[in-house]
């Protein structure tokens, strides 16, 4: 019964906060942390895959460390495999033509796993052209502000271009570990 629930408030959750956030006339999502019922195994961050970063993904988390450590709370590091499932996930939006969280709770779950997080969040975005357009958004959204300001010690992060009509699609998770 508690996990239909979760089930509920994740899905709408995750639609209630769809909507246009900036001049640049683009949506931003943002989901609840999710904790697991059972702590998993903890495994070495070092361990995981490796990710290429491009300078908007380098800017746009040197914009979140940077207002984290300016409001007193710790810079995160980046863990390439979360960066992995952000992209997964950025590719799936694209292919799909849809901006969502679908496959959050599976997407967590497998960090949870892989890398023993405790909790994970996430927030994405689509049609920002810059790194700071889309951290402003985030920012004036309650939720993905929260995530950005949440206890957590990693992120990934993954920013890919649709090659069909060149819009860039954003998915920012957030670990704790």
């Amino acid at each position: 019964m508690k996990l239909n629930f979760f089930y509920t408030f994740l899905l709408f959750s995750a639609f209630s906060t769809m909507y246009s956030c900036s001049s640049d006339v683009s949506a931003a999502t943002t989901t609840p942390s999710v904790s697991p019922a059972t702590t998993a195994p903890s495994v070495s961050p070092a361990v995981v895959t490796t990710y290429s970063y491009n300078s908007l993904e380098i800017q746009t988390m040197d914009l979140i460390n940077n207002y984290r450590v300016s409001i007193g709370l710790n810079a995160l590091q980046k863990i390439n495999y979360i960066s992995l499932k952000s992209e997964e996930h950025d590719n799936y939006m694209i292919a799909n033509n849809v901006v969502n969280h679908d496959d959050f709770v599976v997407r967590s779950q497998d960090i949870m796993n892989v890398l023993g997080a405790k909790t994970v969040a996430e927030n994405i975005a689509y049609n920002y052209s810059t790194a700071q357009a889309v951290f402003d958004a985030w920012l004036k959204s309650p939720g993905h502000k929260a995530n950005i300001e949440g206890d957590f010690n990693h992120f990934g992060i993954s920013i890919r271009i649709n090659p069909t009509n060149g819009i860039k699609y954003y998915t920012n998770i957030f670990v704790k570990i």
